[in-house]
């Protein structure tokens, strides 16, 4: 589990966070929602020590992560994939599979054959540049560079910018599936809140640096007071 209390960032006069204080559970899809400029990409860049906050704790399984530095963050199991897909784009598929597996915990050629079972579509590009790829196969590839490293934390930042409906879909089957069948523990930053309401287990809603709901993701989905939050509509 994860566990967030008290967290606060600034950038400048700027308060990103304030007092942000909630729970990840283990083995559960955790959607962040909100607005633009809510917070949700703070979040995650302080999760994974990217943003040292102003204060608070984020406590993962007695370990206290404020104050590690990324790689160590990486090594203790948790992957982030930031917006943008995040691949290196002159890089070839594998290139990039063996780039995301150098602070993994397992065996090079073991991650490899779990990783194209997972998204078959790059094993048959394992040759191409990354640049080459659709936006959907570049997504897959971001995600599967975090999970060769074999993380039990997934923070994913966004996964459906710039995607097709149906793909978006796809991916957020894959995130479902990740969570369901190998007990991976997901932090999902999504601006489509309606897409990551529909696989998460719980749902942190956020406004202005604040959590204004903490709740199970139906109980969210079905409280219309909160749909001004993250979808920005009157109610």
């Amino acid at each position: 589990m994860i566990r967030v209390a008290g967290l606060s960032v600034s950038y400048g006069a700027v308060r990103a966070l304030r007092d942000v204080s909630f729970d990840v559970p283990t083995g559960q899809v955790t959607a962040v929602i909100g607005s633009n400029g809510a917070g949700k990409t703070t979040l995650l860049r302080t999760i994974s020590g990217l943003v040292r906050p102003a204060a608070g704790s984020i406590d993962f399984d007695g370990l206290e992560l404020v104050g590690l530095r990324t790689e160590a963050i990486a090594r203790r199991g948790i992957g982030h994939v930031p917006e943008g897909r995040g691949v290196i784009e002159e890089f070839t598929v594998l290139d990039n599979l063996r780039l995301g597996s150098l602070h993994g915990r397992g065996k090079l050629a073991a991650g490899l054959e779990t990783q194209f079972e997972l998204f078959p579509i790059l094993a048959s590009r394992r040759k191409q540049h990354a640049g080459t790829l659709s936006g959907g196969e570049r997504q897959m590839l971001a995600m599967a560079r975090a999970l060769i490293a074999e993380p039990s934390v997934l923070l994913l930042d966004e996964p459906s910018v710039g995607l097709a409906p149906i793909v978006t879909r796809d991916v957020m089957t894959t995130i479902r599936e990740l969570c369901v069948d190998r007990r991976l523990t997901v932090v999902l930053v999504e601006q489509d809140a309606m897409s990551a309401l529909q696989v998460a287990d719980r749902a942190v809603v956020l406004h202005v640096g604040e959590v204004v709901a903490d709740a199970a993701a139906e109980v969210v989905r079905a409280d219309e007071n909160l749909r001004h939050y993250y979808l920005g509509v009157a109610t």
